[in-house]
């Protein structure tokens, strides 16, 4: 299969950039928990190191599931940004379960990147251990207006979708409740071995959404969220604990650059920024 190539990503320096190589977690970029408004700190706190490989993401043995209701469902998440509404309401990002939500932890607004408009390439490491899926999505935020719920799947991969030539990955389009955009998702078999350091990309804006990986465009759609998107990187367990798995499963993120490339915003590290893990987030 021939795959175009993907457009080379802005001049000017990202507006996101980690290399996951500082000591600690960088608080001005990322919340290390996932959708921490359903649930409670305890069961949202993303498990992972820092070892100078990037961000290792981990399942552990005794983590709990991210909500009770919701069992067997355990996940390490890194995400962009959060908002909720109060205690006991229904407000608040990323509103995918059928059967309801409701805020526990309330997280108010906090957008540390979030464009409507922009550019993505995550370079990654896929999870191999069975019953696990690594998946990075772009989700609008919610803030605003309750419809702006879409999502750009950029890639979901089960650990038994990794192969030693070909991965197959689910990409595409999420609705959600938002009734201007139309549910668009398939699988496409990707030449890499997902279990070795890869990138995907995203490209979204008034012309729709572009998804790539390694430099190749693997899917294209006449539709893109045009309000904010916080970017969430996430490994999750699905299958239940395993009394035949080791412990932790792990998938590993190596890099992440974004470019904010909402109309008539002009980024403060267009002029002179660093590209490297001191840059600060756009908005």
């Amino acid at each position: 299969m021939t795959f175009e190539a993907l457009p080379e990503p802005p001049s000017r320096a990202p507006d996101l950039a980690d290399d996951f190589t500082g000591p600690a977690l960088r608080a001005d970029l990322w919340i290390d928990h996932y959708l921490p408004h359903w649930s409670t700190p305890e069961r949202s706190r993303a498990r992972y190191d820092l070892d100078g490989d990037g961000l290792r993401l981990r399942i552990d043995d005794d983590q709990p599931d991210w909500r009770p209701e919701d069992a067997p469902l355990r996940v390490s998440n890194v995400q962009t940004g959060d908002f909720s509404g109060a205690v006991g309401g229904h407000r608040g990002t990323h509103r995918h379960r059928p059967d309801g939500l409701t805020v526990r932890t309330p997280a108010g607004t906090r957008l540390l990147w979030a464009p409507s408009a922009g550019r993505v390439d995550v370079t990654v490491r896929a999870a191999v251990d069975p019953g696990s899926m690594l998946a990075v999505w772009l989700v609008g935020s919610e803030h605003l207006d309750p419809r702006d719920s879409g999502e750009i799947c950029v890639f979901e991969i089960d650990a038994e979708a990794v192969g030693p030539a070909t991965t197959t990955a689910r990409i595409g389009i999420k609705a959600h409740h938002d009734d201007r955009l139309r549910t668009d998702m398939g699988e496409v078999p990707v030449p890499v071995d997902a279990s070795r350091p890869h990138t995907w990309t995203a490209i979204w804006g008034a012309g729709g959404t572009v998804i790539g990986c390694e430099g190749r465009v693997v899917g294209r759609f006449p539709q893109a969220p045009d309000y904010p998107l916080i970017l969430m990187i996430d490994i999750f367990e699905t299958g239940g604990r395993s009394p035949v798995t080791a412990y932790p499963k792990t998938a590993r993120i190596h890099r992440v650059r974004g470019w904010d490339l909402t109309p008539g915003w002009s980024s403060p590290l267009s002029h002179g920024a660093r590209d490297s893990g001191e840059d600060q987030p756009g908005k």
